[in-house]
């Protein structure tokens, strides 16, 4: 048989036979480290499927002679996780929150779990950033304002049993509506008055002989307020539900009041304890209750916060 195979002479390849436009295809053989390479991988695989779970089947996959899976994988490290994360929670449930410092691991730890645990069970009222919603009525705990006190033992006692929840131990502060009290040059009055008190409006005489009569008792005088019963100090610039006329004259003839569940029947102390620490940081917390809004009953040294 005639050889009709044809050479390129400057290479000397054989030519496959196809051509391009002039351009005419080589059969230059694939490297040899590359050839080696890939019967390498074939017998890596190979391998592999012997060892490890590999094919699926009509009920279930291929087990491997090694029985591990990625399932079994997973939960072997979570259980790791899990076993160190006890020990810190053990540490954290056990500490006196009043005696850690900032520059303590453990709290530095607690603070952490408190931000990720409030990511959980908190952001959906305050907010990812805990700015809150004035127009929702959920308070900013980034702020140094506390309707029920901002120090660590008044935060923890408010996220233990809440507000306005059927708990003997939590807050039951209310303000009654005054729709068909107050009259409508009455109410005016009482808003402007109440604007006044932080700086937003003017005086009015009318307005403080009203708020004298019906809002004194709990805002004060002075409109500090109560945290006792939960009574918001109106002389600040921070305001839960608005500052305009409008906003105040609504709270005022139909008050609306917010709850907040209470987490010691949902959560466990060192997660109560790590929330704590995380709200107290964010910037407004306390290191004491401000004598002047300090409520009156005994109860009173473990307010909660807003």
């Amino acid at each position: 048989m005639a050889n009709d195979k044809r050479i390129d002479q400057p290479t000397g390849t054989e030519f496959v036979g196809h051509e391009w436009d002039g351009i005419e295809e080589l059969n230059t053989p694939l490297p040899r480290w590359w050839l080696w390479t890939f019967y390498l991988t074939i017998i890596f695989s190979v391998g592999y499927v012997i060892a490890y779970p590999a094919w699926p089947m009509l009920t279930k996959g291929t087990e491997g002679l090694l029985g591990w899976t990625s399932r079994g994988q997973l939960a072997k490290e979570m259980s790791t996780a899990e076993a160190a994360r006890a020990a810190t929670l053990s540490k954290i449930g056990a500490a006196d929150l009043a005696t850690l410092s900032t520059d303590d691991p453990l709290w530095q730890q607690a603070r952490a779990g408190g931000a990720a645990a409030f990511k959980v069970h908190c952001s959906q009222c305050h907010g990812t950033g805990a700015a809150g919603s004035q127009q929702l009525g959920y308070p900013n705990l980034n702020d140094d304002d506390w309707l029920w006190g901002g120090d660590l033992a008044a935060i923890e006692y408010t996220i233990t049993h809440g507000i306005r929840q059927p708990d003997e131990s939590q807050r039951q502060g209310a303000m009654p509506p005054f729709a068909g009290v107050l009259e409508p040059a009455q109410l005016n009055a009482l808003a402007q008055h109440v604007r006044s008190l932080s700086g937003l409006d003017k005086p009015n005489g009318q307005g403080a002989e009203t708020f004298a009569a019906n809002c004194a008792s709990c805002h004060g005088d002075n409109g500090l307020g109560q945290r006792g019963i939960g009574a918001p100090n109106l002389s600040d610039a921070i305001w839960l539900r608005g500052s305009s006329t409008d906003a105040i004259k609504a709270q005022v003839l139909n008050p609306k009041m917010g709850v907040m569940p209470a987490w010691g029947e949902r959560l466990d102390p060192a997660t109560i304890k790590m929330l704590t620490i995380y709200v107290h940081s964010l910037g407004g917390g306390e290191k004491s209750v401000p004598a002047e809004t300090a409520a009156t009953d005994p109860a009173s040294e473990a307010d909660g916060q807003q």
